[in-house]
């Protein structure tokens, strides 16, 4: 430590020390000036005139010099490299300083008073003292001042021949040692303190890199998944849609049981594919609820009968208890989230039961999913909300999913406004609550109005840069006494449009070059002049091309969809009127 003291490393420590002192000499400037002509005023006389004025304008040279060089200093960046220059400039000006303060001994002790001498002795140890404030932080340059102020001094007291004099001087001498042992503590103290901010920028820093790797790592995973999931969705689509052309011809058994199968593996396909694309939905913040009364049981049975044969295959006992309540929400959603909550418990059920229950509770209605799983520890209860979380599950055995499932049922509860809580006992189950806005039953009974077919000999224009997608939707198209065109391009589109009018617009969002689906719909209603109903249809889960998705205003459905899913997109087109464009648009057609 010592050695760090008188000849500091070259580096960060030593620059901030240096900065330290230069900051601290420009408040000593003034004080120093005054001080040095009120000692010329008192001092004075015809012996030491001359003498105390040379001295003054000394002090005030080095002074003003030492004031300018820190405060160009301090203006500048200084590096690393420098310091230790920059360091032997400060002992070099110091000294000159000191020796300039301490010459006021040998100017003026022989020619003054008794009390002129106590004065010149109180002022140079009141110098002292506040010089070790001001220039502690680098504790070698203190040390070059105070030996070079008290030198001139020390030495008319020691070969004054008067004792008393020769015992201030040794007295001197302690009160230097004094000074000098408390400017190595302040240095140390100053030092430690240089350090710990250091360390906690440091902190920062890494800290700060950390979050940025996490971010990157993150902004990585969506964009891969929605790549991966984009790319996985084209081919599936595709096979669902000729599966139910293929469904809709004549089949013997085998054929039937073998068709059976395909549809299955396509479903399974289908839903981890949909899992991921919930989950996207809820970080892109594409997800609109739409609330309104409905009764639940149909809901409750409905998720039984789906989620039931799962349990039943392990052995677990499934119960649904009867309810008459109604809410207030969006069922889809709530479907979801329940679905989620229910496929969870069963996963982590090996023995015993599920139990899915509601109960009034004031306004409100607590849905609640019962399990006798493995429990959860308090210390896990936040990370299982968290993507990609399962719980022992660290082979990836992806027949217990893709751990998505109860951070979809919790961004989903979040943003219908419905609380999701939990409370679980290791090694005894747990149990879901969430808790929805009650309703009014009789409410709950005006349902929508049925689906009629509206869809026989309309005029559709397919667009699809994925020839399998654009061949099986034209083929279940027909199949439902549709008449379709098919494009690969906007270009391509926009003259098959300009032969045949279309009734209806499907198209892909991502399509080949930089135009999307909702740039071909749009150039399409502009060409023709009338709101064509459209509708696009994507596989992309990437959230901002969900959001952009989301934000042209047109119908948007998700790949891999079913045939009845798409049926009833284009039935609720076809009922819904179209304005016809009009103003700028229109003319830019004509």
């Amino acid at each position: 430590m010592l050695r760090d003291l008188v000849w500091p490393r070259a580096d960060r420590l030593l620059v901030e020390q240096l900065r330290l002192v230069y900051g601290n000499i420009g408040i000593s400037v003034i004080p120093a000036f005054l001080l040095a002509l009120l000692l010329v005023f008192t001092l004075q006389n015809d012996a030491n005139r001359t003498a105390l004025l040379l001295w003054c304008g000394a002090v005030m040279l080095t002074k003003s010099y030492s004031a300018v060089d820190a405060r160009r200093r301090l203006r500048q960046q200084i590096e690393p490299a420098r310091a230790r220059r920059l360091l032997l400039q400060q002992v070099v000006i110091h000294t000159l300083d000191g020796a300039a303060w301490g010459a006021l001994a040998l100017v003026a002790l022989d020619s003054a008073t008794i009390s002129g001498r106590v004065l010149i002795f109180a002022v140079l140890t009141g110098i002292l003292g506040s010089s070790m404030s001001l220039l502690a932080p680098v504790w070698i340059v203190f040390v070059a001042f105070a030996l070079a102020l008290v030198a001139g001094a020390t030495a008319w007291l020691w070969f004054s021949g008067d004792r008393f004099y020769q015992a201030l001087s040794i007295a001197g001498v302690l009160y230097i040692a004094s000074l000098v042992g408390q400017a190595r503590n302040s240095a140390i103290a100053a030092l430690a303190a240089i350090k710990l901010r250091f360390d906690n920028i440091d902190l920062v820093r890494q800290a700060e890199a950390a979050r940025s790797a996490a971010e990157q790592a993150n902004l990585a995973k969506s964009k891969f998944l929605a790549a991966a999931s984009h790319d996985l969705r084209q081919p599936i689509h595709a096979q669902g849609l000729f599966l139910d052309v293929l469904a809709r011809t004549g089949l013997d058994a085998h054929q039937q049981e073998v068709l059976d199968s395909a549809r299955s593996a396509w479903l399974a396909s289908s839903d981890m594919l949909n899992t991921l694309l919930d989950f996207s939905r809820i970080e892109a913040g594409v997800v609109r609820p739409n609330p309104h009364p409905f009764r639940l049981q149909p809901l409750l049975y409905k998720i039984e009968n789906d989620l039931a044969p799962l349990a039943d295959a392990k052995g677990l006992l499934y119960r649904t208890r009867e309810t008459e309540l109604a809410v207030h929400s969006d069922p889809a959603l709530l479907e979801l989230v329940l679905r989620n909550l229910v496929s969870n418990a069963i996963r982590y059920s090996e023995v015993g039961g599920v139990l899915v229950a509601c109960r009034r509770r004031g306004a409100t209605v607590l849905l609640e999913v019962w399990d006798t799983g493995i429990g959860i520890a308090a210390a896990d209860r936040a990370e299982i909300f968290r993507e990609f979380h399962q719980l022992g599950n660290a082979e990836r055995d992806r027949s217990q999913g893709l751990g998505l499932g109860l951070s979809i049922a919790d961004g989903l509860a979040r943003a219908l406004g419905h609380p999701l809580s939990l409370a679980s006992t290791p090694g005894r189950g747990s149990v879901f609550r969430i808790t929805v806005p009650l309703a009014d039953p009789a409410a709950a009974d005006v349902g929508p109005a049925p689906l009629t077919p509206r869809l026989t000999k309309r005029r559709v224009l397919i667009i699809d840069d994925d020839a399998a997608v654009r061949s099986g939707m034209a083929q279940l198209l027909c199949s439902w006494g549709c008449e379709c065109d098919a494009a690969e391009t906007v270009d391509e589109a926009l003259e098959l449009a300009a032969r045949v009018t279309p009734e209806l617009i499907i198209s892909d969002y991502r399509l080949k070059g930089p135009r999307t689906g909702a740039d071909a719909i749009a150039a399409l209603r502009e060409r023709l002049g009338i709101m064509v109903p459209a509708l696009i249809i994507t596989g992309d889960t990437a959230p901002e091309r969900l959001r952009e998705a989301t934000a042209s205003g047109i119908a948007l459905l998700h790949k891999p969809l079913t045939p009845d899913q798409l049926q009833r997109a284009l039935v609720d087109l076809v009922r819904t009127p179209q304005p016809v464009v009009t103003g700028a648009h229109a003319a830019d057609a004509a």
